[in-house]
């Protein structure tokens, strides 16, 4: 069980359980040595995309179950896939449930998307697949992997008053022009981009998401 960042400050875990404290969003040097066919993260969303990676770049992703016990009660991945806010239900999930593969969704940056990625106030020109989502400004755009769908939905929210939303399911979505910031799980990418891609990956992530 890999315990990120600040949730060693609260999560204590049941008896004969083996924990593993790590910093927060961890690396290679401290996630590989720990890499084993099931694993449990509990952290941010911004810590299990990290682990998450590891795998990806490992190439485990097909021999690997991630359970998960989200540190924050508005977490992107517990809305988007169903599990559990209270962190002992969810410790519940994680340890005696069952995975289900799940879309996993990559950036053009070698990065990837686990619940929610968010582009505010684009300007430019976005594709999702052959589909022209945006031409011009929008307040947002937010981009979600899709269990229903191609792999992911982009929702493109326009109007300053009167809110319009558009979603657009596909593969790929695409963005250019003006530089803006993506924001993938909560974390800012480091400085503005004129071109962004979020794709569903080849592979799926084995997410325990269904409880016993």
């Amino acid at each position: 069980m890999l315990v990120c960042g600040r949730a060693g400050e609260w999560f204590t875990a049941p008896e004969g359980v083996r924990t593993e404290a790590l910093p927060a969003r961890p690396g290679k040097a401290e996630v590989d040595p720990l890499l084993a066919s099931e694993l449990v993260v509990v952290g941010s969303d911004a810590d299990l995309a990290a682990v998450v990676l590891r795998l990806l770049r490992k190439e485990k992703l097909d021999t690997t179950t991630v359970g998960y016990v989200p540190a924050d009660a508005d977490s992107a991945v517990a809305a988007q896939w169903g599990l559990p806010t209270d962190r002992r239900r969810a410790l519940d999930v994680a340890l005696t449930g069952f995975d289900r593969p799940v879309p996993l969704i990559r950036d053009d940056a070698g990065g990837v998307l686990l619940g929610k990625g968010v582009v505010r106030n684009p300007r430019g020109v976005a594709y999702c697949d052959d589909t022209v989502a945006l031409r011009g400004e929008a307040g947002s755009i937010v981009v979600r992997p899709d269990l229903d769908g191609p792999g992911l939905v982009a929702t493109v929210t326009r109007g300053r008053l009167i809110k319009r939303r558009q979603r657009f399911p596909g593969r790929a979505f695409q963005l250019g022009g003006a530089p803006s910031v993506p924001v993938s799980d909560g974390v800012p990418y480091p400085r503005p981009m004129e071109r962004w891609t979020w794709y569903r990956h080849t592979h799926d992530l084995r997410l325990v998401i269904v409880a016993r």
